[in-house]
């Protein structure tokens, strides 16, 4: 099976696929694109000779992205996108955790390139176990350990997750799709969810919230999905009342504030609806029932799932749980407890089943959605000679949630380090948002008994 082929098996050639500002396509043209990318692709004596290779995308987001993107599943390949943001040696670290066979840099659909990766060193996986899953994607996130790790989808188990999510959304071919994320970040359950069910996506710029209004009212938008950011920035148009003519506005990425949500209503007469997204399982929970009232909460989860609390943890079970952890390789039955997938996540639950997060089990920091690693960037300030011990923990921030802010021990209490010196050697080894934005020098951190860093 393969998701690409079910998309266009499903699909009104006629009907608008994607819609951005320089472009329109139908389902037709987008098939077309793809197919003729894809032959070009594997007609390219640097495209991987072995079946299913694990292929990179470095790519700006637009149409384009979502041409070549569909060309590398087409061609049942293992699609592994890669960040604009990340530096050059964490994207070294990506190719080599992925044991990617090649990378295809593209400016658009017609001019790419592909680039071999060659390896000093034989996989950390089991290649023959990952080949047998059927594997669509690549992606990362903190899993349950803290650390960085591969996620691996199956075009089955994508199938399985973006009809679950669906249950909630109701995306069909009447439905205009406003968006503004990141494709790097966003893809799975959202750009292939709505053409799969054959919506129309309207791909508008991120930083510009003018354009943004205008395209919703000419192209008829009648959803959206972004983060609080671009809530907020949408607030603050003259004309934000037209997003009221959406039958729905789902925020994402990072935690909605009863502020943000507060103003968008004032603005708009329409309530955001907070989801829960996490790679390892999609879109398991939606605040369909109670977004005027509870805001802040990120629902009740979807038909196809169930919920329960673990000593505080949230445990999900349901469809489209991920494949299997790339490296160290553990496939998802070894990582789930008696079927629950544990998220790593802290919550409550009230009277009416309503979830609130409130924290992580452990340390990852969300900075406007993307995950960020106190270990990471401790090892980097560790590195400055100057540094004895450093702890990175999250600090709120109005705009992206969180930031990360450092306390530092210095070797030298008499003569810390300068700040300008951390803050560039961070710059120089990590992606921006990374890089804390306080720095604050102590005597000490607290450790736990067995002499670890006390995370809370």
């Amino acid at each position: 099976m393969n998701i690409v082929d079910l998309i266009f098996q499903r699909a009104t050639a006629a009907d608008n696929a994607v819609i951005s500002p320089e472009l329109r396509l139908t389902f037709g043209e987008l098939e077309a694109r793809m197919n003729d990318c894809a032959n070009r692709m594997s007609a390219d004596a640097a495209w991987p000779k072995k079946s299913r290779p694990r292929i990179g995308l470095d790519a700006p987001s637009g149409t384009d992205y979502i041409v070549v993107a569909l060309a590398i599943l087409k061609q049942n390949a293992c699609f592994v996108p890669i960040p604009a943001e990340l530096t050059a040696s964490e994207r070294a670290q990506l190719a080599k955790s992925t044991a990617l066979d090649a990378i295809v840099f593209a400016k658009n659909a017609e001019d790419w390139r592909i680039e071999p990766v060659t390896h000093d060193s034989t996989p950390a996986f089991d290649e023959a176990a990952l080949a047998a899953l059927n594997p669509a994607f690549i992606r990362f996130s903190s899993g349950t350990t803290g650390t960085s790790k591969g996620i691996v989808i199956s075009h089955e188990t994508l199938l399985g997750r973006i009809t679950a999510a669906n249950e909630g959304l109701r995306i069909g071919p009447q439905d205009r799709v406003l968006w503004v994320l990141p494709m790097a970040h966003h893809f799975a359950v959202s750009i292939i969810l709505y053409l799969y069910h054959g919506a129309t996506t309207i791909l508008a710029p991120a930083s510009d919230p003018k354009v943004m209004l205008a395209m919703m009212r000419e192209h008829g938008a009648t959803v959206m999905y972004g983060s609080p950011y671009h809530y907020t920035m949408l607030s603050g148009q003259p004309d934000a009342a037209a997003l009221g003519s959406l039958r729905l506005a789902v925020s994402t990425a990072f935690a909605l504030s009863t502020e943000v949500a507060a103003l968008f209503a004032n603005k708009t007469g329409l309530h955001l609806t907070q989801g829960m997204g996490i790679i390892e399982a999609g879109l398991p929970i939606l605040n369909l029932e109670h977004a005027k009232d509870k805001p802040t909460s990120i629902g009740q989860p979807l038909p196809a799932f169930e919920v329960k609390l673990d000593d505080g943890e949230l445990m999900l079970r349901g469809p489209g749980l991920f494949d299997a952890y790339l490296t160290p390789w553990q496939p998802r039955d070894t990582v789930l407890r008696d079927g629950w997938f544990a998220t790593g996540d802290i919550a409550a639950q009230d009277e009416d089943g309503c979830l609130y997060l409130r924290g992580r089990v452990r340390s990852v920091i969300n900075v406007g959605g993307l995950k960020c690693f106190p270990e990471e960037v401790e090892a980097v300030l560790c590195s400055h000679p100057g540094v004895k011990a450093a702890r990175v923990s999250a600090r709120a921030h109005p705009a992206l949630g969180a930031m990360p802010s450092a306390e530092i021990i210095p070797q030298d209490a008499a003569a810390p380090p300068p700040v300008g010196e951390l803050r560039k050697l961070c710059q120089e080894r990590l992606s921006a948002y990374k890089v804390p934005l306080f720095y604050t020098f102590v005597s000490e951190l607290p450790l736990t008994a067995s002499g670890k860093l006390r995370r809370y």
